[in-house]
């Protein structure tokens, strides 16, 4: 009697084309981003391992190319499309805040600041410029290290503000530390900034503060 070979598990880009993206693990889809493991760890098992060091997904694919290639077997070509998945994602956020009014889409613009500063190590401070339709014109950095250390310019602000025709603009920046709650700082730059564009007739619609896992709205506090 022939022997019966039991059957050979799907692998993740079989079940990928069987079931489709949604039906696996985030360690599958990492692997067959990366295709292969390292030494003695397949890619599903890197996979793993990269997601527990990083402390998540999101931790992962917003690190620094120097972290991503300290990890053993990763590699400059592995590191380099975690970084480009992390890039795409952020700038398909970017198209829809473009093609739909921000203050339909609070959560989206949430999710587009957290991809492009919650990992950052230290403080940065950005603007987001609207049309009149409040839709994104485009996304600058204002200041880089804390607002003591960093100052934000009204004038310059401003000076953007126009340069870009906008009507409106959303200030988001970051906490490293993890602690969403605003500072005096954060609450005192948000009302020097509000007068000053008031003068030239551009709305502050927002004030994000920014972690690694969240955004608190200062407009929706009532504190813009």
């Amino acid at each position: 009697m022939p022997q019966i070979r039991p059957a050979t598990p799907e692998r993740p880009r079989e079940r990928l084309l069987a079931h489709g993206a949604q039906s696996l693990t985030s360690p599958e889809l990492l692997a067959i981003v990366l295709r292969t493991g390292t030494r003695g760890c397949d890619a599903i098992t890197l996979g793993h391992h990269l997601i527990e060091q990083f402390d998540g997904l999101r931790g992962l694919l917003a690190s620094d190319i120097h972290a991503l290639m300290a990890v053993p077997g990763l590699g400059l070509a592995k590191a380099c499309e975690l970084q480009a998945i992390n890039e795409l994602n952020r700038r398909a956020l970017a198209e829809e805040l473009r093609t739909g009014q921000a203050l339909d889409q609070p959560q989206h613009v949430k999710h587009y600041c957290i991809a492009t500063l919650g990992h950052l190590k230290i403080e940065h401070c950005f603007a987001l410029y609207l049309d009149s339709q409040y839709r994104l014109i485009t996304a600058e950095e204002l200041a880089r290290g804390t607002l003591t250390q960093a100052s934000v310019y009204p004038r310059e602000v401003i000076k953007a503000g126009l340069k870009h025709h906008a009507a409106a603009l959303i200030l988001a920046h970051n906490h490293p530390s993890g602690v969403s709650e605003p500072s005096q700082a954060d609450l005192a730059l948000t009302r020097h900034l509000k007068q000053a564009l008031a003068l030239v007739d551009i709305r502050l619609l927002d004030h994000l503060i920014v972690t690694a896992t969240g955004a608190i709205s200062l407009a929706e506090r009532g504190q813009v």
